[in-house]
């Protein structure tokens, strides 16, 4: 039996979704007070309805005085899929249509060159609710940079956008040209300029790249931030296996060779690699009416994106352009890059409902910073790597979400679907 009724998982998720859309669609300068307080009176309406479109919204297509969001009626933005987004890494050699890449050896070093652009644009973050954001290449989160320890990371940068931007890496950086803030190197690039950030890929893990002109939290929040995985090196953690474990005993042979073969299974270049399932989740929000606090959360930014909509339960989704659970094959060892860019909220955080995991820490060791939890928290820009085996669980629905109950009921709360 599965482990959640499929109808009842699908009818909260309607329900909360219902909710959060008529409360945004209904009032322009709502607050996430107003949409929680709304709860009984916006949540009892919507029992017995049969979609979870936000028909009520149809026809609120104004916008505030900062004309940043509108009711539109459905989902319409196909452009960005949160489940492609998933497994969507740009390595150079492969990647996303839309992000230009090429990999190639220079000085005898691997680089991995990608064209990025800052634009303005219109995002949806919850059926019929749009965003005006500011993005990399057109999406929230932006594209995911995936390289190998010690490669050149080369960004050729063009900022196509009203506002003066950067990219500022949280890697190890040597230059301080290369910081992407708005005292070094460039500065800020104002509209129609363009730069080019070379770095190190360095350390292994997972790390957090995003704007950093001022005001920094407008810039973060509009949507200019994204992931930056560097993979581990197996034949550097043979030479300096200390470097990868958080560990002060002896480095045994045995326990040398324990770590390479899992640095090989962290390299999208080794065979061991394709053993794991892989998956990007940014935690974000959106500050809808710009008053300093968040009425929509998500991860990888549609609201109840990962959530239940209408199924056969045969894993063959109907409702939704997007929505469903992300389905994952229980004989796969599962691993989470996982990075936090909520803004306004000092917190995010990430639980599993009948499920433990390992935590590695902004994923620079090979060994878990944190072992056998079900939650763990992350402060703004703080990122980690999550590692989980559902080979003894029984197929169906094991629910994931912010153990922020807020958080929960605004958007970021999510499926897996065991098969």
């Amino acid at each position: 039996m599965p482990s959640i009724d499929y109808n009842s998982a699908a009818k909260v998720t309607e329900r909360l979704e219902e909710r959060l859309v008529e409360s945004l669609t209904g009032e322009t300068n709502v607050s996430r007070r107003t949409v929680l307080g709304g709860l009984g009176v916006a949540g009892s309406a919507a029992v017995g309805l049969g979609s979870s479109r936000a028909s009520a919204s149809s026809g609120h297509d104004d916008e505030d005085e900062h004309g940043n969001f509108g009711a539109v009626g459905e989902y319409r933005d196909l452009n960005f899929d949160p489940h492609e987004f998933l497994t969507a890494f740009n390595t150079g050699e492969s990647g996303q249509d839309n992000i230009p890449q090429q990999v190639y050896e220079e000085d005898g070093r691997t680089v991995r060159e990608f064209e990025f652009t800052a634009v303005d644009t219109t995002i949806t973050i919850a059926p019929g609710v749009e965003f005006q954001a500011w993005a990399y290449n057109g999406q929230v989160p932006g594209p995911t940079i995936r390289a190998v320890e010690g490669d050149l990371i080369r960004v050729e940068f063009t900022n196509l956008g009203r506002h003066a931007h950067t990219i500022h890496p949280h890697l190890k950086n040597l230059n301080p040209r290369m910081d992407g803030i708005p005292q070094n190197g460039p500065g800020v690039l104002d509209t129609g300029e363009s730069f080019t950030y070379e770095w190190i890929a360095q350390p292994a893990g997972t790390h957090f790249y995003h704007c950093h002109s001022l005001p920094l939290k407008e810039h973060i929040h509009r949507g200019l931030y994204g992931t930056i995985i560097v993979d581990p090196d197996p034949d550097r953690v043979r030479e300096n296996p200390r470097d990868y474990v958080n560990y002060p005993g002896p480095i045994t042979d045995d326990f040398r060779a324990q770590l390479v073969e899992e640095a090989k299974s962290r390299n999208h270049e080794y065979a061991e690699n394709d053993a794991v399932n892989e998956m990007v989740m940014v935690m974000n929000s959106f500050d809808t009416n710009f008053d300093g606090g968040n009425e929509v959360y998500a991860a990888n930014t549609r609201a109840f994106g990962y959530g239940v909509g209408d199924t056969d339960g045969q894993g063959n989704w109907t409702a939704g352009e997007t929505k469903r659970p992300i389905q994952i094959d229980k004989n796969e060892r599962q691993r989470v890059y996982l990075s936090n860019a909520t803004e306004f909220d000092l917190i995010n955080s990430f639980h599993t409902h009948s499920q433990f995991f390992d935590y590695y820490d902004h994923g620079t060791t090979l060994t878990p910073t944190s072992k056998t939890v079900d939650t763990i928290m992350q402060c703004q820009a703080q990122r980690g790597i999550i590692e989980m085996d559902y080979s003894n669980h029984e197929p169906g629905l094991y629910m994931f979400h912010a153990h922020q109950s807020e958080f929960a009921e605004l958007g970021w709360m999510s499926f897996f679907e065991v098969v």
